[in-house]
């Protein structure tokens, strides 16, 4: 869903928030009212306010606004109680999820939150089913019961130990049953929920004021009794605000350019630190199997042995991503290097005997697609770059062309691209949200990629499987697998860049597996 090992070097300059804070002699401050709101600045806007209709960015806004059964305190890898009080598969087969909630849980205007509200607020997600929407996370799905006040049971069709990191998403946040109705979306920008904080006021693309909500029972300690998010256009703008203080830091949308420059001043010049985290976020080529040219395996596998994945950190994104080998990213269980492994550095002699031994002599004649408005400033010239790479083989003459990402969707989902560019944001910090999205019939790429081996064996045996550090083998063969096929070609993983005031603590602790902004972390530091 949502929006990159540095080149086996890291950036000197950038230093955590806490040694910085143990260098400067500050404390973080007692009061939480101090000076007023916190302000957050994000390129990041929701595209909704109801639950119901977002598989995007807005979980962003949501994960501070709205309550799940389960989430993320900080420090945690896996999903833990927030509006529940337990949560557990109570079968063997991983097909029967119970929640027990905390009790004497409100909503913010004062209604009871219950296992009625909890069943109501998945039910409608799948009765609305908004195309792009959440529901496709409930795939495994089968019934939502409530047998009593505070109990809510979920029945699976299938086993699947990945249901509880679906109901720690923001999607399935949960919402009051006399606010938000069970078959249609609520259209205005009011927001009824159990969060840490209620929305006080929102404009479209402009900004929300989000308040401290008295009525929140949960595990979140709130540091701050205000927070405004700010929604700009681009990151040189954000970067304006936040040196000229109209924000205290900046979260999503750095470009790399900004990134750089950061790195290069000191705290005294403009005092502004620069807290720099491991993304899970990947961006990957994927190629069209009914294409004539990129259908062939061989054209396939000579362009994975030809892609400098370095040449595009350094180059393009100047050492803010990282290079990427598998679909897995890096800091996930499962993750390995597979297309290095199997290809190893970029070489000109090895690609051109890949395709003269499938009987290719000729320059293959290639289209690669891009968006011009999703993934940032550096798309195109990270698409230039690739075209100067195969070309300079001789072995390729590559074509680019772009369409803005409304129209781009529409094109890939009928195929028209023989090579087209893609990023993901995970819904969840697993390494099954890195492998089942892009296989089957029906997948998020909207190109058919029958898998059976990974789709009918790996993931649903790994599904079965409570504890992800046992299911390490399932998926090294399924990304091996992947990479025999080359149908998808991993490019660079991100990096999470947070810039803030000197004046502000909690950044380093504000983001969450899933490099969701958790904003009650963050404080302001008094003088000693």
């Amino acid at each position: 869903m949502f929006n990159r090992n540095r080149c086996l070097r890291r950036v000197a300059a950038i230093a955590s928030i806490s040694s910085l804070v143990a260098g400067c002699g500050v404390l973080s401050s007692d009061s939480p009212d101090d000076e007023g709101p916190i302000v957050v600045g994000t390129t990041s806007s929701p595209s909704t306010l109801d639950p119901a209709a977002s598989w995007d960015g807005s979980w962003e806004l949501f994960r501070n606004i709205y309550q799940t059964l389960l989430s993320y305190p900080v420090g945690a890898t896996t999903p833990q109680p927030d509006a529940a009080k337990s949560c557990e598969f109570s079968d063997a087969s991983n097909q029967v999820y119970r929640c027990e909630l905390r009790e004497d849980l409100k909503f913010s205007d004062g209604g009871a939150l219950d296992a009625k509200a909890v069943k109501h607020s998945i039910d409608r997600i799948r009765e609305i089913n908004v195309s792009g929407g959440p529901a496709g996370l409930l795939g495994s799905l089968e019934r939502v019961q409530a047998p009593s006040d505070r109990e809510v049971v979920f029945y699976l069709n299938k086993p699947d130990a990945t249901f509880p990191f679906v109901l720690a998403t923001p999607a399935m946040s949960i919402v009051d049953p006399d606010a938000y109705p069970a078959d249609a979306l609520r259209k205005d920008t009011s927001v009824v929920g159990s969060g840490p904080y209620t929305l006080d006021s929102y404009e479209e693309g402009k900004q929300a004021e989000l308040v401290r909500n008295d009525q929140y029972k949960g595990f979140a300690e709130r540091k701050n009794s205000a927070v405004t998010i700010r929604y700009f256009q681009d990151s040189g703008a954000m970067v304006k605000a936040l040196r000229d203080k109209e924000i205290d830091l900046t979260y999503r949308g750095l470009a790399a350019s900004d990134v750089v420059d950061l790195q290069g001043k000191t705290s005294k010049e403009e005092e502004i630190q620069l807290v720099d985290g491991t993304g899970t976020d990947i961006n990957y080529l994927v190629f069209n199997p009914k294409d004539p040219w990129a259908g062939k395996k061989a054209v396939r596998q000579a362009i994975a042995q030809l892609v400098d994945r370095g040449a595009i950190a350094h180059k393009v994104y100047k050492d803010t991503v990282d290079p990427l080998y598998s679909m897995v990213p890096k800091g996930l269980t499962g993750h390995t290097t597979g297309f290095f492994d199997d290809f190893g550095d970029p070489s000109v002699p090895k690609a051109r005997k890949i395709l003269t031994d499938a009987g290719i002599n000729g320059p293959v004649p290639l289209t690669l697609w891009y968006t011009t408005d999703r993934y940032g400033s550096e798309t195109a010239l990270e698409f230039k770059e690739l075209e100067r790479q195969l070309e300079a083989s001789k072995l390729f003459d590559i074509t680019l062309k772009s369409r803005p990402w409304k129209t781009y969707v529409e094109g890939y989902q009928k195929g028209e691209y023989p090579v087209f560019g893609r990023g993901w944001f995970p819904d969840f910090p697993d390494a099954d949200n890195f492998i089942a999205p892009f296989v089957g019939k029906q997948n998020a790429l909207g190109t058919p990629y029958e898998a059976t081996e990974i789709t009918d064996v790996l993931l649903p045996r790994s599904r079965r499987e409570s504890d992800r550090g046992n299911v390490v083998k399932d998926f090294e063969e399924a990304q091996q697998i992947l990479v025999d096929d080359a149908r998808l070609l991993p490019l660079w993983q991100g990096r999470q860049y947070v810039a803030a005031s000197r004046d502000v603590s909690g950044a380093e602790r504000a983001l969450d597996p899933s490099t969701i902004m958790m904003v009650w972390e963050l404080s302001r530091k008094t003088s000693w």
